[in-house]
């Protein structure tokens, strides 16, 4: 027992006296002590056991350990209280490497700005959701154009070969003028249609300085509708009419939208702007054109919110004034035309009356000849020299021929889907200004399609509406594309799903 408990005595001096034998726990302190607190802070947070008291069993067993243990804590948690020094050095190499990181950046940040500039980003950034323009719109309205471009030209080129020795005459104008509407319809979908806003009366006026030099132009069949400018090309200031009506009662209608049920505020300002286009139009003659217009206010009024017996009493009173006209042979010009209307399939028909129905007969013939497939593309028969000036406001009837049933019913649908698309975007639009001006104008082809469509049919007396996208004329073509432009810039800020 004296032995054992000798030995014992010796282990324990030679623990903790000092003698150079030394346990694994004093040799394990002693290397922690002479490590930095920043290395041990690394290797703990390698080896994955940071703990906040590295205090052991055999550290417990002496006060010495307790001691030493609690000092080199403190000490430890001293050392991680950065002194100012080490607070320069750290932001001296933070702000290094920040510069760098920015140099970094920068440089990335003008290798993008130089792809910004190529083309394949610009027709992207076009077609990307994100700009806003909304897809559906835009193929229907592609596809439309290239319809129409493509059955304009099939019952134009025998008629063109036939006038001017080229039947390619129509194709390559109508071509040109539908590049530069698809290049004007896109550079004005990035414009804010509501710089509009400001410029209402301006086109208002202008529209009305062109109609009054129409009437000093040169008549064509016994009509004045064109401005030509020298023998480059030649517009028709009724269209830019149609375009500053819409515009002049969007805005008022967005200026005076609660009090647009009245009489002062609803019917006024239509009678105001309508009643002097309607008689500068009468002048020309272009009764057609009268007729459109009458129709764009009347559904621009009633988008805005007129009562309905306001509508019932101008119906009255342009009933009342079209009995007048024909009483005292006011209407000439369309006289002839509501003689014939309804008489074109009739058997034993006078050599004056066939000849008043004539391109409504031959327009009637050639639906009828169409079948319900049609004759196919290019294979109409009508088109040759029967059926008068067939590129014009009676392609529709070529169209029908050629693709029978099926196809006029697709060309319809086609219409039917822009008109309703566009509607869509147009109450969706940013302000009630952006929506009244939409509807306006996507009323304006559902006009015109639809008194196009009955009046080819002989539904309608015959009168000179042309088919949007099918029939022939720069000015029209170019202000529908314009127009639709318009449309694609209230879709940017529309809230609608763009695909």
């Amino acid at each position: 027992m004296a032995e054992q408990s000798k030995s014992h005595s010796s282990r324990r001096k030679s623990s903790y006296g000092n003698d150079e034998r030394y346990t694994p726990s004093q040799s394990r302190r002693t290397s922690e002590s002479r490590r930095t607190p920043e290395t041990r802070r690394t290797s703990e947070r390698k080896s994955g056991t940071v703990t906040r008291s590295p205090r052991n069993t055999s550290a417990r067993t002496s006060g010495y350990g307790r001691t030493s243990e609690r000092t080199r804590t403190s000490d430890r948690y001293r050392n991680e209280n950065p002194t100012s020094e080490t607070l320069r050095t750290t932001a001296t190499r933070n702000s290094s490497s920040s510069r760098k990181t920015t140099a970094v950046r920068g440089k990335a940040t003008v290798k993008r700005k130089k792809r910004k500039k190529s083309l394949f980003h610009i027709v992207t950034k076009f077609f990307s959701i994100r700009d806003g323009l909304d897809r559906p719109f835009f193929l229907l309205v592609i596809v439309l154009l290239i319809v129409g471009l493509t059955m304009m030209f099939s019952a134009s080129y025998a008629y063109a070969y036939y006038n001017s020795g080229d039947s390619l005459f129509y194709l390559v104008r109508q071509a040109g003028f539908a590049v530069g509407g698809v290049i004007l319809m896109i550079g004005i979908s990035y414009f804010d249609y509501r710089y509009l806003y400001k410029l209402d009366k301006v086109i208002l006026i202008t529209a009305f300085i062109l109609l009054v030099v129409t009437l000093f132009m040169p008549a064509r069949n016994g009509v004045h509708r064109w401005i030509e400018i020298g023998s480059l090309f030649s517009f028709q200031a009724s269209e830019v009419m149609k375009f500053a009506i819409i515009l002049f009662y969007a805005k008022y209608s967005y200026e005076h939208f609660e009090k647009m049920g009245t009489f002062r505020y609803g019917v006024v300002p239509a009678l105001a702007v309508g009643l002097p286009t309607i008689f500068l139009l009468y002048l020309e003659p272009h009764y057609s054109c009268i007729v459109i217009i009458i129709l764009l206010l009347a559904v621009m009024a009633f988008i805005a919110g007129l009562k309905i017996k306001w509508f019932l009493l101008g119906g009255g009173l342009a009933g009342l004034g079209f009995v007048l006209l024909t009483v005292f042979d006011k209407l000439q010009y369309a006289q002839e035309r509501l003689d014939g209307w309804g008489l074109a399939l009739e058997e034993n028909l006078s050599a004056d009356m066939q000849w008043k129905v004539w391109q409504t007969m031959n327009s009637l013939y050639a639906i009828g000849s169409g079948g319900l497939t049609g004759l196919g593309i290019g294979q109409s028969r009508e088109k040759y020299l029967y059926l008068p000036e067939p590129q014009n406001d009676f392609v529709f009837a070529v169209v029908v021929e050629e693709l029978g049933l099926i196809g006029g019913v697709v060309v319809m649908l086609l219409f039917i889907g822009l008109i309703v698309r566009g509607v869509m975007i147009s109450l969706e639009a940013h302000d009630k200004f952006g929506m009244l001006l939409g509807v306006g104008l996507m009323s304006q082809i559902g006009i015109q399609v639809l008194i196009n469509i009955l009046v080819v049919t002989d539904t309608l007396p015959n009168t000179g509406i042309s088919l949007p996208f099918f029939s022939y004329g720069g000015t029209s073509l170019v202000m529908l594309l314009a127009q639709m432009g318009i449309v694609l810039s209230i879709s940017r800020n529309a809230n609608i799903e763009k695909t």
